[in-house]
């Protein structure tokens, strides 16, 4: 999700999970750029936050977990966090800042997930599930490794973002991937997600047996109107990222499960 030279602010969090995403290839200089930026520090990563509440003990898996600065803070909240993400380059710098305390995998979500069932209390997706065209197999997967009435809390590209901005569209209840290019020190990286109109969204999370909890859009944090002007003013008045919390219902009372 990275502030970066020819994009608007809203580039994702967690390393990709296509094939034009290659996060290896400029991982240091992802890092470096999201560390402290407008987007990550002060409105992606609160919000995701937010959302997570108090997570003192809670185990919670980053899907996704790029360099690892979401799972420093919820481990800095007191949760039992493990890590997976798809580029080695990205857990590399994640173990670089986290250490032996929080557990790292190689993994993508388009595959098992090596976890036994219910092993987490809440798995955070943070800009991670538009790397994918099918939700579905991810999806379940995600709920497989929730225990019963855990939390998924999951944010993508707006559709606004992903139908007006970035590669507009004249459909917008079609499922389309997009390209574009971010630049790094004058590199230009290519890179692909996948979009698709809000009920399809929700629709896919309700296939999977989800219960919906919240769907929000937030405002930056306000210690952002004096650091980032305005960048503030841009990202207070115009949707970047929608955020989910599903919940993998418990079974019901007499139930097989």
């Amino acid at each position: 999700m990275a502030h970066l030279t020819d994009v608007p602010e809203n580039a994702p969090e967690a390393a990709g999970l296509a094939e034009a995403n290659d996060y290896d290839g400029f991982a240091e200089e992802y890092a470096a750029e999201t560390e402290n930026n407008l987007v990550n520090a002060y409105y992606a990563r609160p919000a995701m936050l937010a959302l997570a509440g108090n997570v003192a003990g809670r185990r919670i898996l980053d899907a996704g977990c790029g360099s690892g600065s979401l799972s420093a803070a919820l481990r800095d909240r007191g949760a039992v966090v493990t890590g997976i993400d798809v580029s080695a380059g990205m857990l590399a710098l994640a173990r670089r800042r986290l250490g032996d305390v929080v557990a790292l995998h190689l993994a993508d979500l388009r595959d098992p997930l090596p976890f036994d069932d219910g092993a987490f209390d809440d798995v955070v997706a943070s800009l991670v599930l538009h790397y994918l065209e099918d939700w579905g197999p991810a999806l379940a997967e995600i709920r497989r490794v929730l225990r019963p009435g855990g939390r998924l809390i999951a944010s993508v590209d707006h559709p606004i973002v992903a139908y007006t901005i970035r590669d507009p569209r004249p459909d917008y209840f079609a499922t389309t991937s997009y390209a574009f290019h971010w630049t790094f020190n004058g590199r230009s990286v290519p890179m692909r997600f996948w979009r698709r109109p809000l009920h399809a969204m929700v629709d896919a999370f309700t296939s999977a047996g989800y219960r919906l909890s919240a769907i929000s859009e937030p405002q930056p944090d306000p210690a952002a109107r004096e650091l980032f002007p305005d960048g503030f003013h841009d990202l207070s008045t115009k949707p970047n990222f929608l955020f989910f919390v599903v919940e993998a219902p418990a079974p019901a009372a007499g139930s097989a499960g």
